[in-house]
């Protein structure tokens, strides 16, 4: 017999463990050959050193070098940006560079890399939907990946990049519409309506773990834009890009968005 209890403790489960499960399903992603859990080679680097590099923070189109200014000497925060793909091409730069994620496999690969190349870098392993482990204005750059799509508050996220970051700080953030949870896997139909919430619904969790997807969430552009500018940020810039690869992206339809913005 389930009892009230148990429905409850079953519910908080969904709504409070998620992170604990992402971050393991990342981890076998990563072994797997996730894309975006392929550190850079030696090339790589030596090529940022000499200023030719690029970086990611949707799927397909690089970010405008502009949005960074120069990085030498910069304090830099790549929020759940670990596997070992910007921090190493910031720290070319010349910038002093600290990487916190939730996945030990993501965190491992910067240290690959950053005892390959011979470069120091503060490595966190902390869940971003808690009080992020550092003190006030702390940070003059936040690279932010898109992530926000493992986590159900992205309000909180936004509220402690303001604080993190000194008065004139950068944060550059890749941000999901939402729209790829709303069709089908094949990309033909659609296939659930939005919101896209596992933790309110107990089949799309069930099928979220089955289908080995992790804990994931739609966000609106009230949460993800309008979030960054009730925290205090202003925008400055932003740009919209397609899954690069599948049916949506064949049409041209774009799925992410990057944002600009200053404390």
């Amino acid at each position: 017999m389930i009892t009230n209890n148990d429905a409850f403790t079953r519910v908080e489960k969904m709504q409070t463990g998620y992170t604990d499960i992402n971050s393991k399903t990342i981890d076998n992603w990563v072994d797997s050959g996730w894309e975006w859990g392929k550190p850079i080679g030696h090339d790589a680097f030596t090529n940022a050193k000499k200023g030719e590099w690029s970086v990611l923070l949707t799927p397909t189109k690089p970010v405008p070098k502009e949005w960074f200014g120069s990085l030498a000497g910069k304090e830099v925060l790549g929020l759940a940006s670990g596997g070992g793909q910007q921090i190493p091409v910031f720290s070319a730069l010349g910038a002093s560079c600290t990487v916190l994620d939730y996945s030990d496999k993501q965190l491992e690969s910067e240290k690959i890399v950053s005892e390959r190349e011979g470069y120091k870098v503060r490595i966190v392993k902390a869940d971003m939907t808690k009080r992020l482990p550092f003190g006030d204005g702390e940070f003059d750059v936040v690279f932010h990946p898109v992530s926000n799509c493992y986590i159900k508050d992205v309000f909180h996220v936004w509220n402690e990049c303001y604080r993190i970051l000194r008065k004139g700080g950068v944060l550059l953030a890749g941000l999901d519409n939402g729209l790829n949870f709303a069709f089908n896997e094949e990309e033909t139909s659609l296939g659930r309506p939005l919101p896209f919430d596992p933790t309110a619904d107990k089949a799309l969790y069930a099928e979220s773990i089955e289908k080995d997807w992790g804990i994931q969430f739609s966000h609106t552009i009230e949460e993800q834009v309008a979030g960054q500018l009730k925290a205090g940020f202003t925008l400055t810039d932003i740009y919209e890009d397609t899954n690069g690869e599948g049916n949506l992206h064949a049409h041209n339809i774009p799925t992410f968005y990057a944002t600009r913005s200053v404390k």
